[in-house]
């Protein structure tokens, strides 16, 4: 098994599918197939098998798969190698964030970084997905989680506390909810479960049994634009409320126990490369501006 068939070999063991799997190798879906097929024949064994669910490994694809992940850590410590010591101010930087971050932050970064360093150009991904910076799936990541692999450089960027927000509009309508009553008679918008492991069963320390979800929601973007909309009251970090006269901050004195904390996050190995700390530069300012 050589580099090229281990890629498409992980691809689609990640992804599940052969479509799933092209986009992620940037191919076509038949030109995935067909080379999942000649390194099946190559090695004279099957490595999956197709379920109703997607591609599952066999037996020899387990053994197979530990060999490709070892593939995979040297040619991405090789390229990281490579990468970190180059020193020009020109080049891709590869950014992962959330999408209500990029907004407010990492575009203007890159406005900013255009005027200084116009040979670096910025590829950013809206995901609530953790990418991974070992295997190169980005170069940075903006997350509102501390990362603990000690082979990642770490920058706190902010942290602000997590209040409680109505839009006028709902509170016009519905009134404001009273501290005890578990949100008696109120609409609640609320994370999706697999999120944040922060909401828990209460917002701002309130217990929510008393009120009903009316949305859950996968990002704090439509978090935000959901409160604005009227459909319901719901935890927001408090920039995101600055300078919003829609929104009102109910219960100011309550907090969500866990800080709403935002972390820049590189690999060591390309930490010492230019473009990356031009891009870091430029990130670590936006934030600055809202402090």
């Amino acid at each position: 098994m050589n580099w090229d068939d281990a890629r498409v070999f992980l691809a689609v063991h990640r992804a599940g599918t052969l479509r799933e799997a092209a986009v992620v190798l940037d191919v076509d879906q038949a030109t995935v197939g067909r080379r999942l097929t000649a390194l099946e024949k190559a090695l004279g064994a099957k490595l999956f098998l197709k379920t109703s669910s997607g591609y599952a490994l066999t037996q020899i694809g387990e053994h197979s798969l530990r060999a490709a992940e070892a593939m995979e850590r040297a040619a991405c410590e090789f390229e990281r190698g490579a990468h970190g010591s180059d020193d020009r101010l020109e080049g891709e930087v590869r950014v992962t964030t959330t999408d209500s971050l990029a907004m407010d932050f990492v575009v203007p970064a890159i406005r900013e970084l255009r005027q200084t360093c116009p040979g670096v150009h910025v590829v950013l991904t809206t995901t609530v997905q953790v990418l991974n910076l070992t295997r190169r799936d980005a170069d940075l990541a903006i997350r509102t989680v501390m990362p603990e692999n000690p082979d990642l450089v770490r920058r706190k960027l902010a942290e602000w506390d997590v209040g409680l927000f109505a839009s006028r509009e709902y509170l016009d309508a519905r009134g404001a909810p009273e501290i005890g009553a578990a949100f008696a008679g109120h609409d609640l918008v609320v994370y999706q479960p697999s999120v944040t492991s922060n909401q828990g069963h209460t917002l701002c320390g309130e217990p929510m049994e008393g009120g009903r979800v009316v949305a859950q929601v996968s990002s704090s973007l439509m978090l935000a634009t959901a409160i604005r909309s009227g459909i319901g009251i719901g935890e927001l970090p408090s920039y995101m409320a600055h300078d919003d006269d829609s929104l009102v901050r109910l219960w100011p004195d309550r907090t969500r126990a866990a800080p709403y904390q935002v972390w820049l996050v590189s690999h060591t190995d390309l930490n010492r490369t230019a473009r990356v700390r031009a891009v870091t530069a430029a990130i670590a300012a936006s934030f600055d501006r809202y402090r």
